[in-house]
């Protein structure tokens, strides 16, 4: 099983799912047991019409003594038990129970006739962390809903909880604000995009686009809740904003950019007038009106004070604030985590919002290494720990020429399985809420390439969140392996171990591939600027 349980003890014998096995849910657990019918009905005829947990019977229970997410599966000959320590705790459970089942129950259709058997067994188990989160950067490359509906059960079945979706960028728009309209009819297209590292200059000279109508949120985030998946949303403010700006040239800073067709980072801001934070407030309004998540990102990193420094609207701006004009996106963030307040909600930016000083409570995802986490947390912030150089899911996986785009430093199953979010020197390990991987989309540009980037390294990393810190990296290995015929159900198109498949590259999609030195100096280099800064 992935992840790994806390518990498991064997027993002798198994239990059969057949077209007559009944379910004993109570009140409480009707969504979960409406959800069980739905994906275990189709592909194996039993759907488990409601009966009473006397025999050849699944029942679902809560005991409030297990904890929050934390769940026990006892199976016997005669019949199968799940109980949570909350409803989230009972879906956990019933992801295990999909995993103690043939592959082919994971299915969307019948393509065996059983037998269904299940192990007896009975396994205790319960998360280490209470986010364990994947980010999908949709706006490099949009993900219609369909897909990103598959991801969440994908997650989902990992025991992963948290959707980061990155929504906006240089690169595109992907939501709709209806007091904007322009960001998705201008900012959500571009005419082209990049082939490959940006190094090489090579575009593919096809069109992109996309966004997601208020209604496809809505189902996005029902779909989610579901399966006890959080979808937090960012916003990037107030860099990374080139494409708000194709859309609305006046909230810029004097010029009129398009939408970013290129890699990498924009030199161009929000200009500091009052107009362009009432257009963040108006955005952030709409976002926590479609989103309930309790924390909503912002972004706000690697956002360039250059043109700030040179505008005289912005010197002056931060003159009559007594501030220096790179202290500008410091006061941005403080506008942006007041609207948040006022909606009952805390800020969720990446560590450069430490710059300057971050609002008090303020969520931060620290990915400048180990020592930007463990400076946010000794700064008495909580932190999602997603260091680049050991969960960044764009990253090659092999020094295998034939790796698509292969750009950054190689990051294998391996040393995704060997990473802890808890890094040396935080005072208060508590303040390390959880961990989350990264798939920035730039060389992603379906759902087959995220697919490829994404597993099995998403597993290792639901291993890393879900189980205890002590691990083996042999067993993890053999599980594995046994894992694979679940993915290859659900048809998910992973890494194989041998390397890539021959449709699996990219060869007109150059990379650019980085030795582990060479992306520690960059990266020392910005986390210089985090502790010089703060």
């Amino acid at each position: 099983m992935i992840p790994r349980p806390v518990s498991v003890v064997a027993s002798g014998g198994t239990f059969t799912l057949h077209p007559g096995t009944v379910l004993d849910a109570p009140a409480p657990l009707l969504a979960e047991a409406a959800w069980l019918r739905a994906t275990l009905g189709p592909p194996t005829g039993c759907f488990l019409p409601p009966g009473t947990a006397d025999s050849d019977a699944v029942a679902l229970r809560l005991d409030a003594a297990l904890g929050p997410e934390a769940y026990r599966v006892v199976v016997t000959p005669s019949a199968v038990t799940v109980t949570g320590g909350d409803p989230a705790g009972v879906h956990y459970g019933l992801q295990t129970l999909r995993q103690l089942l043939p592959p082919a129950a994971l299915r969307r259709a019948p393509v065996a006739g059983g037998p269904w058997t299940l192990p007896a067994v009975e396994v205790a188990d319960g998360p280490r962390f209470r986010w364990r989160g994947c980010m999908l950067d949709v706006a490099r490359h949009f993900m219609p809903v369909a897909g990103v509906l598959r991801l969440i059960d994908l997650l989902a079945l990992h025991k992963l909880n948290v959707l980061h979706l990155h929504l906006t960028d240089d690169q595109g728009w992907r939501l709709e604000i209806p007091a904007y309209p322009r960001l998705t009819t201008v900012g959500a297209w571009r005419p082209r995009s990049m082939r490959g590292s940006r190094i090489h200059d090579e575009y593919d000279d096809r069109p992109h686009g996309g966004y997601y109508t208020a209604d496809d949120i809505r189902e996005i985030v029902a779909y989610a809740a579901a399966r006890h998946v959080t979808v937090v949303p960012e916003i990037d403010l107030p860099g990374h904003v080139q494409a708000a700006l194709a859309a609305y040239p006046r909230l810029g800073n004097g010029s009129s950019p398009a939408v970013r067709e290129a890699w990498g980072i924009s030199a161009h801001t929000l200009n500091v007038s009052d107009e362009a934070v009432d257009f963040c407030r108006t955005v952030l309004h709409t976002v926590c009106d479609l989103f309930p998540s309790p924390v909503i990102g912002i972004g706000g990193d690697e956002c360039d004070r250059e043109e700030w420094r040179t505008s005289p609207a912005a010197v002056e701006r931060a003159r009559a604030l007594g501030i220096d004009p790179d202290d500008l996106q410091a006061w941005f963030v403080a506008q942006f985590a007041a609207v948040l307040a006022s909606r009952g909600r805390r800020p969720y930016g990446w560590d450069e919002i430490l710059e300057g000083g971050a609002p008090a409570g303020a969520l931060i995802g620290a990915w400048r290494g180990p020592e930007a986490a463990a400076f946010a947390a000794n700064a008495g912030h909580d932190v999602v720990s997603c260091p680049d150089m050991k969960v960044y899911l764009d990253y090659r996986q092999s020094d295998d020429p034939a790796e698509p785009a292969p750009v950054g430093t190689r990051l294998t199953v391996e040393d995704v399985y060997a990473f802890e979010p808890v890094p040396p020197g935080v005072a208060d390990p508590a303040r390390i809420i959880g961990a989350q991987a990264n798939i920035w989309t730039e060389h992603m540009p379906d759902a087959r390439a995220v697919d490829y980037m994404a597993f099995p390294r998403l597993c290792a990393l639901a291993e890393v969140v879900w189980s205890a810190p002590e691990r083996d990296g042999d067993d993890f290995a053999r599980r594995l392996t046994g894992h694979y015929p679940r993915l290859d159900a659900l048809g998910v198109e992973y890494r194989r171990p041998e390397g890539p498949l021959p449709w699996q590259s990219r060869p007109s999609a150059r990379g650019n591939p980085l030795t582990d030195d060479e992306r520690r100096e960059v990266i020392a280099g910005l986390t210089a600027r985090l502790l010089g800064r703060a």
